[in-house]
């Protein structure tokens, strides 16, 4: 029998193989599995944009189907340039919305887009901008009909569509990397390999086939976006107390932003100047003498959720009304006059120094009047600070997007003013984007806002009885809290580890995110498991300034035997102690959702709820994991190479099995 000859099939194949190299393009000394991981696949620091869905369907990204993405990655500089095969497209961020579009434009186009890659800095539009939310965000939701007015200038909606394949933010340290690998793959130097991205962003309402709010809380492949709201008084409110209650004066703020990539909402500008600067003015009025002889109650109420269907605020008028444990202290009939701070940290103009805010009023009632009479004594107070307040134009339809639209669509004839750094239309370009970061506000706008609000507080508190002026010019803001604040809740640096925080509670992440996530907890629980750092904190805060105490404080680790107490720094081993206060977590979720035997329903909208009818239920889609990673593979034209050396080793070895044969046998037979 003649033998076979492998050998040539393995000369062959050693001759076509390529030296091994990593995605660094070295030759790696591999001395273990972890190494060969390691050195094959490269795991990025990357921001997703993830599924959301509504009751009438779902808007952001992900995975088409039940598997992982791999495509190769190409580098676009224009997103008209054109693609050959699927790909993972890699592009700059002023590009990502022509992309989008185009995408949703042109099917052919479309169908070879596997993936997008965005790289994170060097944005080179900023005097035009960067927000993906509409030009009216939540438009629906406004007290007037004039709802295709331009708020947002910047505003393109491209956060409102729904993206059939995933799309991350590169993190600026791996941008210059991933542009790297691009250019090895548009070079063509390696005929035998190609770098390729994975995406796995499976989210578990696609394999479920569950694609509104309704179908996946059902299947329970979501859950409800939502988180907890805080409400504090100065001074503590007696709750047991048989004395009339005094009329409320509220002060407001948000601290949830959004962003079309997850993690990435920082919220800077709009809404967390407007909080920095609340906490700010709490901090100042805790320090005033006498405040029990004020004619009117300080409430200072923080919402989350706003960006989102102004979850908290909606629920906290809900608790309101149904006199929930939540609430109890407050009426809602008691509410006199609401002031919100909005977006605050735009109003220095470095030229003049001169900070300039403007008063956007709900309605014209002779309250919401003396509410502006109010800021306007409150900013020639402040002198030298050169604090000037503007009543908003009045060709404006009404208040920009705001909490404050809860409250008008609840009551028409509301009194209540949001404070903001622009007129007409948002002076922040970066609304809703990453971009909004510490570098687009001025803390000492900011300050000079915390300082306006803080004594507006204290002109309206007093109520007709002649303002006290010593009082009045002793309120100060403390500058090095508002600076400090902005590193703790805007930057990873110091984040959350800042020693003001830490005083308080245990991060569970020391870089600050303002997305308000998905609703975990009881929704009747006073004593919340799962409440973000931010609401802990501001929790923690608006508890100690606002807190009055009896004597020596207790120890505590998690409740107080006082009804009237709650104990702060309990987070902190040894810190927790007990104070005399009325600070309450309030649940935010859609008023249109109920919990039942673990499960959440969708109810009907209710009378009650003016904005039940227009709510979206905004909904979270569950996922296993969520990465993004980048390896080398075999390119087409290599296993091309190999079918076709394959095929021929083949009919060589055919053809010298012949030919020996018949050799062998002429041999054997001259023999």
């Amino acid at each position: 029998m003649v033998p076979k000859i492998p050998f040539l099939l393995v000369a062959l194949a050693l001759l076509l193989a390529p030296p091994y190299r990593s995605i660094a393009g070295a030759t790696d000394t591999l001395e273990s599995v972890p190494d060969l991981q390691r050195a094959m696949y490269r795991n990025f620091k990357s921001y997703p944009c993830v599924r959301l869905l509504n009751l009438s369907g779902e808007i952001g990204c992900s995975n088409p189907g039940q598997e992982k993405v791999i495509a190769p990655i190409v580098r676009f500089k224009h997103s008209s340039d054109e693609l050959t095969r699927l790909s993972a497209v890699l592009l700059p961020l002023e590009e990502l919305e022509g992309l989008l579009l185009r995408i949703s434009k042109d099917m052919d186009f479309a169908q070879k887009v596997a993936g997008v890659l965005v790289e994170s800095d060097g944005y080179r539009s900023k005097s035009l901008g960067f927000s993906p939310a509409e030009k009216f965000p939540q438009a629906a939701f406004a007290p007037y009909k004039n709802i295709n007015y331009e708020w947002n200038l910047a505003g393109s909606g491209i956060m409102s569509n729904q993206y059939n394949f995933p799309v991350f933010l590169l993190s600026p340290e791996t941008k210059s990397v991933v542009q790297e690998l691009a250019g090895k793959n548009a070079g063509g130097t390696d005929l035998y390999q190609v770098i390729v991205a994975e995406f796995d962003l499976v989210m578990q309402t696609t394999k479920s086939h569950t694609h509104d709010s309704g179908s996946c809380l059902k299947e329970q492949t979501c859950l409800p976006l939502g988180g907890f709201s805080v409400w504090s008084s100065l001074p503590p409110i007696n709750i047991s107390s048989e004395k009339p209650s005094k009329s409320i004066l509220m002060a407001v703020a948000s601290q949830d932003s959004a962003s079309f990539f997850r993690d990435q909402s920082l919220g800077a500008e709009s809404p967390i100047s407007g909080l920095i600067a609340l906490l700010a003015a709490v901090d100042a009025l805790s320090h005033v003498d006498d405040l029990n002889e004020l004619k009117k109650q300080l409430v200072f109420v923080v919402f989350t959720g706003e960006a989102w269907g102004y979850l908290g605020s909606r629920k906290f008028l809900q608790e309101l009304d149904l006199g929930a444990d939540a609430v109890n202290g407050l009426n809602n009939t008691l509410i006199e006059q609401v002031l919100e701070i909005g977006s605050v940290g735009k109003g220095l103009d470095q030229a003049t120094r001169a900070t300039t805010f403007y008063a956007h009023a709900g309605g014209d009632s002779p309250v919401t009047k003396d509410m502006l009479k109010a800021l306007q004594n409150a900013g020639d107070s402040l002198g030298s600070d050169n604090v000037k307040i503007k009543a908003a134009d009045v060709s404006n339809p009404g208040i920009p997007p705001s909490s404050l639209m809860t409250f008008l669509r609840k009551n028409s004839s509301a009194a209540g003013i949001v404070l903001e750094d622009f007129d007409s239309s948002f002076t922040n370009k970066f609304y809703h984007s990453h971009l909004d970061s510490p570098s687009n506000i001025n803390s000492s706008s900011i300050a000079a806002a915390a300082a306006l609000v803080a004594r507006t507080l204290y002109i309206l508190a007093s109520g007709d009885v002649t303002v006290n002026l010593m009082t009045l010019n002793s309120i100060k803001v403390n500058v090095s809290l508002v600076e400090e604040l902005v590193g703790c809740l805007l930057s990873c640096e110091p984040g959350f580890s800042c020693s003001i925080v830490r005083n308080f509670i245990s991060p569970s992440n020391t870089c600050p995110s303002h997305y308000v996530g998905v609703f975990l907890d009881s929704p009747d629980t006073r004593y919340p498991e799962y409440a973000d750092d931010t609401s802990r904190f501001v929790w923690n805060f608006l508890a100690d300034k606002t807190s009055k105490l009896k004597g020596s404080t207790s120890s505590c680790t998690g409740k107080c035997n006082s009804i009237d107490q709650v104990c702060i720094g309990a987070e902190i081993e040894g810190k927790g102690r007990c104070v005399i206060s009325t600070t309450r977590y309030v649940p935010a979720y859609s008023t249109r959702l109920k919990i039942e035997d673990n499960l959440w329903h969708v109810i009907p909208a209710s009378s009650l709820d003016p904005m039940g009818s227009v709510d979206p239920v905004w909904t979270e889609s569950f996922w296993n994991t969520i990465g993004l990673r980048v390896y080398t593979v075999q390119s087409g034209t290599y296993d091309r190479l190999i079918l076709v050396g394959g095929v021929g080793v083949t009919v060589a070895s055919y053809i010298v099995t012949i030919v020996t044969k018949s050799f062998l046998a002429k041999a054997v037979k001259n023999d």
